[in-house]
């Protein structure tokens, strides 16, 4: 299984990721715009976005999470100050928000979208670099291969039904041992430095500016020397209920 799909690179670096044009079901506004890199069982997909121009949506048929890679853009809720992303810049849509999305110039952001048909969160919810840290659980220590570091986290968006989350998290460094990733998982370097480390002994090393998503199920180390921080979308993969 492939351990991660790098979405975006700050520096311009070429992606080895391959993307494939795509729609994320039915009534996707961004269908033409578009690009999938990865979709999963559960109704999850993340990917990259070029988008000009503007367009209404009068009921987000999604939830979605974009960052900004390249350009700017502005969203444009009902009742809510316009939000103008930029480069790093991110936020969340919940499923059912009215919205208009303007970009003057062209602009590419990393997503990841996931389907939601229970009670949904709606609105427009932006991830912040400086948010409100509140203490988190560390590691097991079985995984371990250096000290238990101190990580934070903020939480500002939940959807029960997709068992989605996003937010902003941050650690002190640490070494963890290469194993199956317990959860699909979207992430944007905001700080420091990270190394991926595979079954294989390669290694996929990361920097703040860059974009990826991991699969739930791949197999995936850590290794960090600094203190990293992140936007995150967390999607914990159902298991069917068998029955008779």
């Amino acid at each position: 299984m492939t351990v991660a799909f790098v979405l975006h690179r700050a520096q311009g670096a070429p992606l080895s990721t391959p993307f494939r044009k795509a729609a994320f079901g039915d009534n996707d506004p961004f269908a033409r715009n578009r690009e999938i890199a990865w979709e999963g069982p559960d109704a999850i997909a993340a990917g990259r976005i070029s988008f000009i121009g503007e367009i209404d949506i009068s009921s987000f048929p999604h939830i979605e999470t974009m960052v900004v890679a390249e350009g700017s853009v502005t969203l444009q809720a009902d009742g809510m100050t316009p939000l103008v992303l930029g480069p790093g810049e991110g936020a969340v849509i919940g499923r059912g928000t009215a919205l208009r999305v303007t970009a003057q110039s062209r602009a590419v952001f990393a997503f990841c979208a996931a389907a939601s048909e229970g009670p949904a969160q709606g609105g427009l919810v932006p991830l912040r670099a400086d948010a409100d840290f509140k203490p988190s659980a560390t590691l097991p220590p079985e995984v371990l291969l250096s000290p238990a570091p101190e990580c934070r986290s903020h939480n500002v968006f939940t959807d029960e039904d997709a068992q989605y989350q996003a937010g902003t998290w941050d650690s002190t460094p640490y070494y963890r041992i290469v194993r199956p990733h317990r959860v699909n998982e979207f992430m944007h370097l905001l700080a420091g430095s990270v190394r991926f480390a595979a079954p294989d002994g390669s290694v996929l090393s990361l920097a703040a500016g860059d974009t990826l998503f991991v699969p739930k199920g791949a197999s995936i180390g850590w290794e960090s020397n600094e203190r990293v921080a992140k936007f995150y979308v967390t999607q914990t993969v159902r298991v069917p209920i068998a029955r008779d």
